[in-house]
């Protein structure tokens, strides 16, 4: 039959067939933004029962702030009349791991952990699941989780005090697991705030550690603008294992919430609690596009532009063609050929203000 057929009408059919499938994965992706509604419960921060505490501190030595957290700890504990808490420090051979898990090896009863992001996500990933919080105290570059829990991380005293004698309330976190088919290498691991594969992850990775020092959250501009040129990669994006669908992009974010330094609201109305992962997905062509998506950010537009989507999804899995780059929390994680992500909803008891 085929074989009789005109030509002309077969590259009808075809061209036909074509817009039909890739009409149903658009309308399969566009549904997910209205099968997923926020449902954050966004209950009041619950105080703390008991009266005397058994405290752990997971302190980065090397951290500008450390040796003021320590003192304050120490001296707020003692006036308190609580016994001296124990402090375990991490080293780069382990950035936290054994020492979350020495910490509920003692019983605490609460979990201090003074540092940066990765400290504070790699704890997190040790207390996630379990009945004892985390209190913070910032002392890194981005202070992302600090940040979106409102709190102020410049003051030091002030987190301490939250961090011990503060209310608790349960967010959620989120894991990503990562495949190279190239290597074999596989990994899981737990972030709090974002994660992403594609160009964020490459300028995490290629941002310069003496501008962290000295400009802070601002070196990474830096490392963007060196990367803002270059060529959208093709991609398989699916969400809640629909079927997967193809799309050109430079970045897929997944976003736990949504406010970044700066006082930058990336994503207006992402909760840290609503049980699902907002998903971004970055794909300007050219520097008018990449100002375009600028714009949109810093002023909060709510007209879709198509250089930027956003979708929000329970898991979402995304498969590359060739080896890109990841970051959680901003650090690097690798590079891989498919990843997976999945919220875990109200999975981590941390400790905020009243």
């Amino acid at each position: 039959m085929l074989g009789t057929m005109p030509t002309e009408v077969l590259v009808v059919l075809l061209v036909f067939a074509v817009a039909v499938t890739l009409l149903l994965s658009w309308l399969g992706v566009r549904r997910l933004v209205q099968q997923h509604t926020r449902s954050a419960v966004a209950d009041t921060p619950q105080k703390v029962a008991k009266t005397r505490q058994r405290v752990v501190v997971i302190l980065n030595p090397i951290k500008v702030g450390a040796a003021d957290a320590r003192t304050f700890i120490l001296r707020s504990t003692a006036l308190a009349g609580w016994d001296a808490p124990v402090f375990l420090e991490t080293t780069i051979e382990d950035p936290g791991y054994s020492q979350a898990r020495r910490a509920l090896e003692l019983g605490a009863d609460v979990v201090l952990v003074g540092g940066g992001d990765g400290t504070v996500r790699v704890v997190a990933e040790v207390l996630s699941h379990t009945p004892v919080p985390m209190g913070l105290i910032p002392l890194g570059t981005g202070n992302l989780l600090a940040r979106n829990l409102r709190m102020d991380v410049h003051d030091v005293h002030g987190n301490v005090q939250t961090a011990l004698f503060g209310h608790q309330r349960r967010i959620d976190t989120a894991t990503m697991s990562t495949e190279n088919s190239v290597t074999g290498a596989v990994g899981r691991h737990t972030f709090l705030v974002i994660g992403g594969v594609g160009m964020d992850a490459e300028v995490v990775g290629d941002t310069r550690s003496t501008l962290k020092k000295s400009l802070g959250w601002l070196a990474y501009s830096e490392a963007g603008v060196r990367h803002l040129p270059g060529r959208r990669k093709r991609v398989s994006i699916s969400m809640n294992q629909e079927p997967f669908q193809q799309r050109k992009v430079r970045s897929v974010l997944f976003a736990n919430c949504g406010l970044l330094p700066g006082g930058i609201d990336f994503i207006p109305g992402a909760m840290i609690d609503d049980g699902v992962l907002d998903v971004v997905v970055v794909s300007p062509r050219s520097a008018l596009g990449w100002l375009a998506v600028s714009v949109k950010v810093a002023l909060r537009h709510r007209r879709p532009i198509p250089m930027i989507s956003f979708y929000r999804a329970r898991s979402i899995t995304v498969r590359c063609a060739v080896p890109e780059e990841t970051q959680l929390d901003g650090d690097p994680s690798g590079k891989v050929t498919k990843v997976t992500v999945a919220v875990e909803p109200q999975a981590l008891l941390v400790r905020v203000k009243a």
